[in-house]
């Protein structure tokens, strides 16, 4: 049980990195562009090696080609484009800021499960919301007059909303094939995606990069993709999902805290209590329900 929970802390640790290692990279000669489809393609070979390595392709065999077709699918339209709007957004607010923007999704899972049928409606599901709601609002009020970038802002609430979607859309999936798979196919999928856009965009340019931003961006696919799901996977295995998505709240925290040091960039006392509240409210929504309920995969951001 203390590994799974040090598997699951690690992975938020090295979630919770990726937002700093991006504006380092910026810092050091990448575009939007060309730190998405290096992260990709890096990210998507290694996880391609692990399964190979671990077995895990005697799956790849027996799995229907609607599941695999699916599983590309949601790398290439869904997380190309979630990772795009963060990304994005990354270039125009502060990590910390945006970590908090992200980190709503679980909320927003909620309301969508909820429409869908999916789970019950709850006052403590309602309180969390209301957390939720009260906490963004108090996250993007407390920021100073001229601090919040309007197209930063949608953008970085545009790849809560698509990773909404994401989980969502990939439940089923998730349920059919290993977790290594899954990565390497949406990986594969999004590498594939955004190395056309970006291209086409003329946005990939990895000739500009110097050997440190090439550094920091293969940081962030071996630390905050490859390694970050291997570990929360691993973590997954050995505590299950209620803990595992507790665990991982400390993620923006550790977004929050390594901003700080590496930038100097602190919140607002009242964004601080919106960032609170918004964790808080993944925390209720985390605790197990008086009844039993169907396990559902946990989720993590990559």
């Amino acid at each position: 049980m203390r590994v799974g929970a040090l598997l699951c802390l690690a992975s938020a640790v090295a979630f919770g990195a990726m937002g700093i290692f991006g504006k380092l990279a910026y810092e050091h000669g990448a575009t939007v562009g060309t730190l998405l489809a290096v992260r990709f393609v890096l990210a998507a070979a290694l996880f391609w090696a692990l399964v190979l390595g671990t077995g895990a392709a005697r799956q790849l065999r027996t799995l229907p080609r609607r599941d695999i077709c699916l599983a590309f699918a949601l790398g290439a339209v869904g997380y190309s484009a979630q990772a795009g709007a963060y990304f994005a957004a990354l270039k125009r607010l502060d990590a910390s800021l945006l970590s908090l923007l992200l980190y709503t999704f679980p909320a927003m899972v909620t309301v969508a499960a909820i429409a869908l049928g999916r789970e019950r409606a709850s006052r403590r599901r309602a309180g969390a919301l209301v957390l939720a709601s009260g906490g963004l609002f108090l996250v993007l009020a407390g920021a100073g007059a001229g601090a919040l970038d309007p197209v930063g802002t949608v953008l970085g609430i545009t790849a809560a909303v698509v990773y909404t979607t994401y989980i969502l859309t990939s439940a089923g999936v998730a349920e059919r094939v290993g977790p290594l798979l899954l990565s390497a196919l949406v990986c594969t999928g999004a590498a594939t995606t955004l190395s056309i856009a970006t291209a086409v965009a003329g946005d990939l340019h990895p000739g500009n990069l110097t050997a440190t931003g090439f550094g920091w961006v293969t940081a962030i696919a071996v630390v905050s993709t490859v390694g970050a799901v291997s570990l929360f996977f691993a973590g997954l295995k050995r505590v299950g999902p209620t803990t595992a998505s507790i665990l991982s709240t400390a993620e923006p925290v550790t977004t929050v805290v390594l901003a700080f040091l590496a930038f100097g960039e602190s919140l607002s006392p009242v964004q601080l209590g919106g960032g609170a509240l918004v964790v808080g409210a993944v925390l209720i929504l985390s605790a197990p329900a008086r009844r039993r309920a169907p396990v559902r995969p946990a989720y993590a951001v990559t």
